[in-house]
């Protein structure tokens, strides 16, 4: 069994899906887990949606703005257009309707999970139908009723022993079933997700329980680059990295694979390859067990985490900052759900970069504020470079004022003013 994950990106409009299954078309083996994402920027227009629930504002014009997009992806590929995947695209905008009618709730995760897997329902089944018109026989698969997890919304844990029985007891093998990524449900059948860029982990999870071959990432870059080219000019393929360094630089905030996703595929040593969707044919970038080689080729990785806050505490009595306090601290940060990507302190003071994810920051500060001295600046920028040499730590300096900087045997962290 191998395990595709294709992303937005690759199924943004129908010339997307088309590619699709010319990919599909060169990879002909049968024993296939497809894993696909919501089409383009739909969960960014589906988190417009919940924004204007919430507020109390209609947001059926952004609803039926989604819903026309998808159609008018389903019209350049069916001929039919009374084809019954026209009625179940439909159904689906309708569940959604229904749900934001009658729901009770207006806690914001668990709302934001019962929306937010429309994108993928939505984007399998067109794909899954268009593959079955074009000669590849495939089974539409639910993933929340193989995925199972805890009801810790938006930030769930996998049950791995129940998603184990149902994966194995469902996927046939010698077949090829699609599924979608990012999505589970708990005992209660509520769906659940497992993060943003969660579909990356959908895959892991399967390929762990199906002990597949390989995992591969189809995404509109060649592979793996040492940064992102979206913030720097220039950037090289990495033809292979160890699943060690992977993690390392999924957990500094590297993009192109989800933090999560390698630790399954680590234990049992699957290897997992990131491959441009445009060139099928090209190498990419094999994720494997570690040949003395971190990265190959061997060089600087540049990663950024920009809108990030960088906090400062100090005692109020100017005594220490021991290990009572920053426990203390942590436990502030863990209630209020703060990620801590970056950590220094001194005799008397305590500095912190930190993702303000779920938005409490001002919760946190106020906490804060009544046991320590505080300062804090939003919309600092945190880099870090993974095997680090002088020219580049210049290069990423140039023109900002460092706010904090922090090295060790093979990373420099800094947090600067842009």
């Amino acid at each position: 069994m191998k395990v595709f994950k294709f992303g937005g990106a690759s199924v943004k409009d129908a010339a997307g899906v088309k590619n699709v299954l010319k990919v599909l078309e060169k990879h002909q083996n049968p024993d296939k887990l497809i894993v696909i994402s919501a089409m383009g920027k739909t969960t960014n227009a589906l988190e417009v949606i919940i924004q204007k629930y919430l507020s109390e504002q209609s947001p059926e014009p952004e609803i039926e703005r989604l819903r026309l997009f998808h159609i008018e992806i389903m019209n350049r590929l069916f001929e039919n257009k009374q084809a019954a995947v026209f009625e179940k695209i439909n159904k689906f905008f309708t569940n959604l309707r229904n749900f934001l009618q009658h729901n009770k709730s207006k806690q914001y995760d668990f709302v934001y999970d019962q929306i937010i897997g429309f994108g993928e329902l939505i984007s399998t089944s067109i794909v899954s139908e268009y593959l079955s018109r074009n000669g590849i026989k495939n089974t539409w698969v639910d993933a929340r009723d193989l995925i199972k997890t805890n009801s810790t919304y938006r930030d769930t844990k996998v049950d791995w022993e129940t998603t184990q029985k149902n994966i194995i007891t469902e996927i046939k093998p010698e077949s090829i079933s699609i599924t979608q990524g990012f999505i589970a449900s708990d005992a209660n059948n509520f769906t659940t997700s497992l993060g943003r860029e969660g579909s990356d982990y959908t895959a892991g999870i399967f390929a762990y329980c199906l002990n597949a071959e390989s995992v591969t990432i189809w995404k509109d870059v060649p592979g793996v680059l040492n940064a992102d080219p979206r913030e720097f000019t220039e950037t090289t393929l990495l033809n292979e990295i160890s699943y060690e360094e992977a993690i390392e630089l999924a957990f500094y905030g590297a993009s192109v694979i989800h933090p999560k996703t390698l630790q399954p595929l680590q234990q049992k040593e699957i290897p997992l390859y990131v491959k441009s969707f445009f060139h099928p044919e090209n190498d990419g970038t094999k994720v494997c067990r570690g040949n003395g080689c971190a990265v190959v080729p061997q060089l600087p990785c540049f990663i950024v985490k920009k809108n990030q806050v960088l906090i400062s505490l100090s005692s109020l009595d100017f005594s220490f900052m021991v290990e009572e306090n920053i426990s203390e601290v942590f436990q502030l940060f863990h209630q209020y759900q703060m990620k801590v990507d970056l950590i220094q302190n001194s005799a008397i003071s305590f500095s912190v970069c930190v993702d303000n994810k779920f938005n409490q920051l001002e919760k946190l500060i106020q906490h804060l504020k009544a046991k320590f001295r505080v300062t804090y600046q939003t919309g600092v920028s945190l880099y870090t470079i993974r095997h680090f040499n002088e020219a580049a730590i210049t290069s990423v300096e140039k023109g900002k004022k460092v706010l904090l900087k922090q090295l060790t045997h093979n990373t420099v962290q800094m947090v600067t003013d842009c």
